[in-house]
């Protein structure tokens, strides 16, 4: 297995992602003790100033596997059962007899059936997931809206199901994350934010990594450039915004070496106990926001090369930024990856996204860097 990290290789293959389009990315890629981080393009389009590998980040749902990891916390504590129906729970927020069917588990796995809120508390988006019948517009329009989480729960739940519960495939939906937060409120006494932040985030000792409580991005950060598919053009910043749409779902600010100092944590066990990994590793089929099946487990879903080992992790987007983070199971070789671009890809005139350099461009640093 051709693991070594290639320094040469690694800068050649993220410097043509910033080629191909994208302003600005940087990473960091781990193999036992050898360290390589590297950067390219700009933080800034107006000013050029530079992005640098030890920035911070919106990671988007990369929150959810540190929302799952304090969710198994609470089932190792006995606090919570991950096949007990959340309607026990939250009877108010899921009541009747989906609040009966659907289990901590279904949500945490994304089996619920519950839809997502998000084209209801965005008006411009309710065409999704047919893209040409979007509109950036709501985008603007929430930059300092705070939202409720039940508010944003209440929009999910009473929305048609999107499948049955325990169903397969499932089908990937915000709403079962932010369910999730209200479940740590309820079964800790605290809220969502201060339990992960405290028995997750600090438990990891992550220094650069916060659940938001305000708009901003503290410290050295990328502006993030939004085009969604064509409609932004230029693509506008979104770095400024109030992220209280998605806190248990995808609000976290890292780094790329946090993220993989996480990752490298959970997966030696020192986050969850070794069976409640061997539980989050447990996938299934379901249905992703670009509508590609993918496997995913509790949290956490795999990646694999062709006669390579598998690599676990998450990916996220928010408005204008996105990551990806993968470690090998056996936690030797890690890759986190962060860029400041989101929807590239222009429609067709059916309105179908169209295949962009930065895509073959992207692919091509994710393969340097988790398979050499």
């Amino acid at each position: 297995m051709k693991n070594a990290l290639d320094s040469a290789a690694l800068n050649d293959a993220i410097e043509k992602v910033h080629r191909a389009g994208m302003p600005g990315l940087f990473a960091e890629v781990r193999d036992g003790d050898q360290v390589w981080r590297g950067a390219a393009g700009v933080a800034d389009v107006a000013t050029g100033r530079p992005v640098t590998a030890d920035m911070r980040h919106r990671v988007g749902s990369i929150t959810k596997t540190f929302t799952a990891a304090a969710v198994l916390q609470q089932v190792e504590s006995g606090r919570i059962g991950l096949d007990t129906p959340i309607g026990r729970y939250l009877p108010k927020l899921v009541p009747g007899v989906r609040g009966d069917a659907i289990t901590v588990r279904m949500l945490i796995n994304h089996t619920s059936g519950l839809a997502e809120y998000l084209p209801y508390a965005y008006p411009s988006l309710k065409g999704m997931p047919v893209i040409a019948e979007t509109g950036p517009q709501s985008l603007d329009d929430h930059r300092f809206t705070q939202f409720a989480p039940t508010e944003l729960i209440e929009m999910g739940v009473t929305a048609p199901a999107v499948s049955a519960p325990g169903g397969a495939p499932g089908v990937y939906s915000n709403t079962n994350y932010l369910l999730l937060g209200e479940l740590l409120a309820h079964v800790t006494g605290t809220t969502a934010e201060q339990y992960i932040t405290r028995n997750v985030i600090e438990r990891a000792g992550l220094r650069d990594t916060e659940l938001p409580t305000g708009p901003y991005v503290d410290g050295p950060h990328s502006q993030l450039y939004e085009a969604w598919f064509g409609m932004i053009d230029p693509p506008r910043d979104y770095s400024v915004y109030d992220m209280s749409w998605a806190i248990p779902a995808g609000s976290l600010i890292s780094t790329v070496a946090d993220l993989n100092r996480f990752y490298g944590m959970l997966l030696a066990g020192e986050i969850v106990s070794l069976s409640s990994l061997a539980q989050m590793q447990h996938t299934g089929p379901v249905i992703s926001q670009e509508g590609k099946t993918i496997d995913y487990g509790l949290g956490l879903h795999p990646m694999e090369g062709p006669g390579q080992g598998t690599f676990w992790g998450h990916g996220g987007t928010v408005w204008g930024g996105g990551a990806l983070a993968m470690t090998r199971a056996d936690g030797k070789r890690q890759m986190a990856v962060a860029v400041n671009m989101q929807r590239w890809n222009r429609l067709d005139s059916s309105g179908t996204p169209q295949p962009h350099p930065i895509d073959d461009a992207l692919a091509t640093l994710y393969r340097v860097a988790m398979y050499g």
